[in-house]
């Protein structure tokens, strides 16, 4: 199982300049210490995510910074672009990292999002997956009609070329199992949060199994778990340093997607400050007992331990949600560890024996993105 960074951070006391020279330190210790790949994501318009409008400008940026690391869109908003730039940004950003670019596609969902090209909007997963065809096509060099100007069909090819033969790329997905039978079948990999272990792990299996029945090799997709992480010396000195951060990380999100529901024309009950303070604490309590890989070595070692065992191929490690940027690069040496102990492990096909996985019906707080940002919307 590999192990990668993911960067999705609210806007904080930070400068932005200050979170892009984080990112790019990151990057390079990831990078220069063998992790697989850093994933940025697409968000626009708002605090929670704001510093991230465009994943393939920070990604060109990172190319070259790095030598080894394979660099993703966590996602690209498909729908959101036109097919023919999206192959033409990343197959440059292929050539300027020699063959590590890759992405992880979404439908998208906020209305005002869709100011780029609202004719997308209603048909916005049709949209989607009609794009990941063009892109594969474009991708293999293939010339496809686009409408030009005054409806006349016009052909055109991507430029440059691409160094890989096949782009890889990531349905994103939080619980929908359709949308994890549609990557599998189309022969995708897929990204998700860890929902709860159940859904996980049933999700994985559909997966594998439409892949199967589709005719393309079970086991070649690759499931990608998304998961915030800290690692320390200790699981209550962990607790106590990310708790407050985390809460305030968590407090963003619930007002970014309020916001979005506001726009969207979805109603929600006014939540009282108590209310509020009271989920915020269940459901940090929550991550950090079960669904954040946060604590010592032994216990994110034992979380990684029980991520492969449902199916997952590789761990996206949320490092950014608040704490002090050297804070977190400072932790990433004990990271280290858990990959290092997990590896050496999973290669002498020696791991211990875990517990019966957990099962938690709590949804992550950051699924309600996933869901409605996925083709399940």
């Amino acid at each position: 199982m590999e192990f990668s960074g993911f960067i999705f951070s609210a806007e904080d006391s930070f400068s932005v300049q200050q979170r892009y020279q984080f990112i790019t330190r990151a990057a390079q210790y990831f990078d220069q210490h063998g992790y697989q790949a850093l994933w940025t994501p697409e968000r626009h318009f708002q605090e929670f995510g704001g510093s991230f409008p465009n994943p393939s400008v920070l990604s060109a940026a990172l190319s070259q910074a790095t030598s080894r690391l394979h660099l993703r869109a966590g996602c690209v908003v498909l729908p959101h672009h036109h097919p023919v730039r999206v192959a033409e940004e990343w197959a440059m950003i292929d050539q300027l990292s020699n063959g590590r670019a890759g992405l992880g596609i979404a439908s998208g969902w906020h209305k005002r999002d869709f100011v780029f090209f609202p004719e997308n909007y209603q048909d916005r997963k049709a949209v989607t997956y009609k794009g990941i065809d063009d892109l594969r096509k474009l991708w293999a060099g293939e010339s496809l009609e686009f409408k030009g100007v005054d409806g006349e069909l016009t052909q055109v090819s991507v430029h440059p070329k691409p160094v890989q033969k096949e782009l890889p790329m990531w349905l994103v997905s939080s619980s929908s199992p359709e949308v994890w039978k549609d990557a599998g079948r189309r022969g995708l990999n897929i990204l998700s949060l860890l929902n709860n272990w159940e859904a996980l792990e049933s999700n994985i299996v559909a997966y594998r199994q439409a892949r199967e029945e589709a005719g393309l090799d079970p086991a070649l997709g690759v499931v990608t778990t998304a998961v915030h992480t800290f690692v320390g010396d200790s699981n209550a000195e962990v607790k106590a340093l990310v708790e407050t951060p985390m809460k305030q990380y968590l407090s963003e999100f619930v007002k970014a997607t309020n916001d979005d529901k506001s726009i969207s024309g979805a109603k929600e009950r006014v939540v009282s400050k108590d209310e509020k303070a009271i989920l915020l604490q269940a459901v940090f309590d929550d991550m950090f007992e079960k669904r954040a890989m946060f604590g010592t070595v032994e216990k994110c070692i034992a979380f990684a331990e029980k991520l492969k065992k449902v199916g997952t191929d590789e761990v996206a490690c949320f490092v950014d949600f608040g704490l002090e940027f050297e804070t977190v690069l400072a932790a990433l040496p004990k990271l280290d560890e858990v990959k290092a102990a997990f590896q050496q492990v999973s290669k002498a096909d020696t791991a211990p024996k875990v517990e019966q996985v957990a099962r938690h019906s709590a949804k992550h707080p950051l699924s309600w993105y996933y869901e409605r940002n996925t083709l399940n919307a």
